[in-house]
């Protein structure tokens, strides 16, 4: 009776696998346990080209085993930040330079902002007076924030703008909302002011003008 048995046969990329035969002759139990298409390699045998270039003294790497890093994109939040030198210093020295470029800053608001300008000047007037209106101390604390909130959300309005004029200088339509929102703000802001100034002030004055009449 003819069976099939298994041979032992090498392949194109140097692994041994089971072939059918069907010779009359049993071959071992091992060789017959070998499924088809089975990577079998020779104990001996390099398993790879590493090995083989380990074996002749040369110290090789496949590109395979090579870890590639691909590099960051600006995006990525993982991203470094570039070096800043004018974040270099500590201490006094900080605080010195910040105050230097914070009067800097408001040199070029009074310089180049005509809106800096105009409230500048009106909190030049309302300051003093609610410094000496006769109202409690947090009533007090109310107006003067009130005014110094105006000035304040105008300087970053305006640093907004600059920012979007360094970037370009064309109309778009991001660059429009943007300036937008800020102006918005500014209105607020001085809507704020207002709203205090009335309900804190408003009482006093008419309280004076009937006892003028």
């Amino acid at each position: 009776m003819r069976t099939r048995t298994f041979t032992m046969a090498r392949t194109a990329n140097g692994a041994l696998r089971a072939v059918k035969t069907s010779a009359g002759i049993d071959t071992d139990a091992d060789a017959a346990s070998i499924e088809p298409f089975d990577d079998v390699r020779e104990h001996s045998e390099p398993n790879d080209v590493n090995q083989v270039h380990h074996a002749n003294g040369v110290n090789h790497t496949s590109p395979a085993s090579e870890t590639h890093h691909e590099p960051l994109s600006p995006d990525d939040p993982l991203t470094p930040l570039p070096f800043n030198p004018y974040k270099g210093n500590r201490g006094l020295t900080r605080a010195w330079h910040a105050m230097k470029n914070s009067l800097a800053g408001f040199r070029v608001a009074i310089r180049e902002e005509s809106a800096f300008r105009q409230e500048l000047t009106l909190a030049a007037i309302l300051l003093p007076c609610g410094v000496l209106v006769p109202v409690d101390p947090v009533s007090r604390v109310l107006l003067l924030g009130s005014v110094l909130l105006v000035l304040i959300v105008e300087l970053l309005n305006s640093s907004l703008e600059a920012a979007i004029d360094r970037i370009s200088l064309e109309r778009h339509e991001l660059s429009r909302r943007a300036k937008d929102l800020g102006s918005a703000a500014v209105m607020v802001a001085l809507g704020m002011c207002v709203m205090t100034w009335v309900l804190i002030v408003g009482p006093l004055v008419v309280h004076w003008v009937k006892a003028w009449l």
